[in-house]
């Protein structure tokens, strides 16, 4: 990524400074014109501050932090990068992306293939709503064998993914549109209101992943929202990424569970007034820690009961195929509030 790139990124993350601030330095609060903090990678404190108002450039710009106890200082993308713990800056400038919600690069006009997305406003909630609209049902199609070689094989209840056979795919701004089939997820509200979709793209025969650098990607308004499988009501399942989700689910197929995405959408996940209980499915990656404790430290301040599910590898679905469904309800029985295993597994 360019010099430019980054610098845009961190403009526009400063104009949206106290949402960034509430997302990834969660413990720390409002202060007048600046956001205070212990450090940041987000420890409890206030030797940090970050300025929520100011110039969009310069010394005095908004997203600009300082710490005054270790003499660190910088802008929102440090931020992102410390509190999630990233070491690429291409994984940084993603995830600022899917805060933001900012479109990729719009495709240069070009004679717009049957059923294609290229007329689309990138990044939109309306365009996210089209997208999903001229996606088909997964049954029979190169995203269901793709799931099916994920071992992920019981699909009742995931009206929410849908397949794309001519989804575009750019790889940046300066590489011609492609198209490629694509497995479509839709992002929606604690309504039901679609804000987002999740795109997935697809090897041509659905034997995994399209051998791109980035085969994953969401655009729309996505904090607080998540894909969807099933309607919470008072108890629910949240986790990262969909497959992750979706392979806890084989074995539990009434719990009512969902996939915000990212480590850091994870823990900014809005509750449905009626939660009492939240589970958190939990991968084996430390740069996701901080986010889900946070989401835990969240619901506990609410009154909801917040129990981790631990995979034995490193997610749930590398312990679906590794080890197979007997071993999937072995490790999630012992796990599960009594109530639940009665409820979900054994009902």
């Amino acid at each position: 990524m360019s010099r430019l790139d980054a610098s845009e990124l961190a403009i526009r993350l400063g104009r949206e400074a106290e949402a960034v601030c509430r997302h990834y330095l969660s413990s720390g609060h409002r202060a007048g014109r600046y956001w205070l903090v212990g450090d940041v990678r987000n420890n409890p404190g206030r030797s940090m501050f970050v300025r929520l108002t100011g110039s969009e450039s310069g010394k005095g710009a908004a997203g600009k932090w300082s710490d005054a106890s270790t003499g660190e200082h910088g802008d929102l993308l440090d931020v992102i990068r410390e509190t999630l713990g990233l070491a690429d800056f291409r994984d940084v400038a993603e995830e600022a992306r899917r805060f933001l919600a900012l479109p990729h690069p719009q495709p240069e006009k070009t004679r717009t293939p049957t059923g294609s997305t290229s007329s689309m406003a990138f990044g939109s909630p309306e365009a996210s709503r089209r997208l999903f609209a001229m996606a088909q049902p997964i049954s029979g199609t190169l995203a269901e064998i793709y799931l099916h070689g994920r071992a992920i094989t019981s699909l009742s209840g995931t009206a929410a993914l849908r397949y794309h056979p001519r989804c575009y795919y750019r790889p940046d701004a300066h590489s011609p549109t492609e198209i490629r089939p694509a497995l479509v997820a839709a992002v929606t509200d604690l309504a039901g209101n679609q804000t987002g979709v999740h795109r997935t793209w697809l090897a041509p025969d659905g034997s995994g992943k399209a051998p791109v650098e980035t085969p994953r990607r969401a655009m729309g308004d996505l904090l607080g929202h998540a894909v969807r499988f099933g309607a919470a009501d008072e108890v629910l399942a949240a986790g990262e990424g969909i497959e992750t989700v979706l392979s806890p689910r084989q074995v539990l197929p009434r719990m009512p569970m969902l996939a915000a995405l990212s480590a850091a959408h994870l823990a900014a996940l809005l509750f449905p007034p009626s939660l009492r209980r939240l589970y958190v499915i939990k991968d084996r990656d430390p740069a996701g820690d901080g986010a889900r404790d946070s989401l835990v430290a969240r619901a506990a301040s609410l009154g909801i009961e917040a129990i981790s599910l631990t995979p034995r590898e490193g997610d749930f679905n590398d312990d679906l195929r590794r080890f197979g469904v007997d071993s999937l309800i072995t490790g999630l029985k012992d796990q599960l509030h009594p109530e639940d295993v009665r409820r979900f597994l054994e009902g």
